[in-house]
């Protein structure tokens, strides 16, 4: 495995992102992370930080087909996934498809659609196909759904089921800039058209090898043990009704090995775990008597802490 086509690889998507959305490295890195661990992504932030903007210059910097889905409460699960319709010139019916069938999706808002049309997308995520009329069709990868929404309004949405924020790779927010990174962005010419002109910086071979290739990474069964004692601690707590799934327990591997990847090593250090893991591990809980997400997210970083961390890590241990 050449660790360098990595930290390239990072380094040309950051760089591009970042001259739409300023002063969020940190938050570009982590949507690339669940890029390649062919996950997906929930950005949830108040309105007007730039969500749809880092989404869509995301989807630009990687290239591949990109459909934008803006989330309403008359959205029919047949507007994402395409319907069959009769062809009275060729005297047949004839599916068309729809915006689902792409590699890049951006399901903006997705809150503000009815729990059928958000459940439409359950199938897609999770085994990248769709089925139609008892028709089932894969998806081409890469595919990777994007979705955003406004935690604070609560008026004409329609929360999503802890089944399907578990298919979230990541929650992620992007929070506000500092003043000067502020100033900078309000001074420039329109956010929208530097996204327009923003180019591909890599290529379909680059993307393919670093999803192939992350698995290489190697975790010691001392880092496997610790990244095990935060799991059972998150089942185990009493604050919490629910713990992490293993479906979490994958991602958090996975986001690891992609993490110490774009740091350019080929072993993954309790650092690195400690790093993903509110981002991976803090939408999968249920708290009881709490339904703010800061608060959660709190819960979940206290815990993190109080989970000792080892002290030396043999690189050369065999990995799990």
């Amino acid at each position: 495995m050449d660790i360098s086509r990595f930290t390239d690889y990072r380094q040309k998507v950051v760089e591009n992102c970042s001259k739409v959305i300023v002063g969020k490295t940190d938050t570009i890195t982590l949507v690339l992370t669940c890029f390649i661990c062919s996950g997906h992504v929930l950005l949830e932030d108040v309105p007007g930080t730039g969500k749809t903007m880092l989404l869509r210059a995301f989807a630009k910097t990687i290239g591949g087909e990109f459909k934008r889905i803006q989330f309403t409460p008359d959205l029919l699960p047949s507007d994402l996934t395409g319907i069959n319709f009769y062809n009275q010139q060729k005297g047949a019916f004839e599916f068309r498809k729809g915006p689902l069938f792409s590699n890049i999706i951006l399901a903006d808002e997705i809150n503000r659609a009815t729990p059928r049309t958000q459940s439409s997308l359950l199938e897609a995520m999770e085994e990248r196909q769709i089925s139609t009329d008892g028709v089932t069709t894969r998806l081409e990868e890469p595919f990777m759904v994007m979705a955003t929404q406004n935690p604070v309004e609560s008026y004409g949405t329609f929360p999503l089921p802890e089944a399907q924020t578990d298919r979230f790779f990541m929650r992620l927010s992007l929070g506000y800039m500092s003043r000067d990174e502020e100033l900078s962005v309000i001074a420039r010419r329109s956010t929208q058209a530097i996204v327009e002109k923003l180019p591909c910086v890599v290529t379909p071979e680059e993307t393919t090898y670093l999803k192939e290739h992350f698995g290489d990474v190697k975790v010691s069964s001392v880092v496997a043990d610790y990244l095990m004692n935060i799991i059972e601690r998150t089942r185990g707590e009493s604050r919490f009704v629910t713990g992490v799934s293993t479906r979490g327990a994958i991602a958090l591997y996975k986001a690891a090995q992609v993490t110490a990847a774009f740091n350019g090593r080929d072993y993954v250090l309790p650092e690195d775990i400690r790093y993903v893991a509110p981002h991976v591990l803090t939408h999968r809980i249920v708290a009881g008597g709490v339904s703010r997400s800061g608060e959660v997210a709190a819960f979940m970083e206290k815990l993190i802490r109080e989970v000792p961390v080892p002290l030396e890590v043999l690189t050369e241990d065999t990995p799990c």
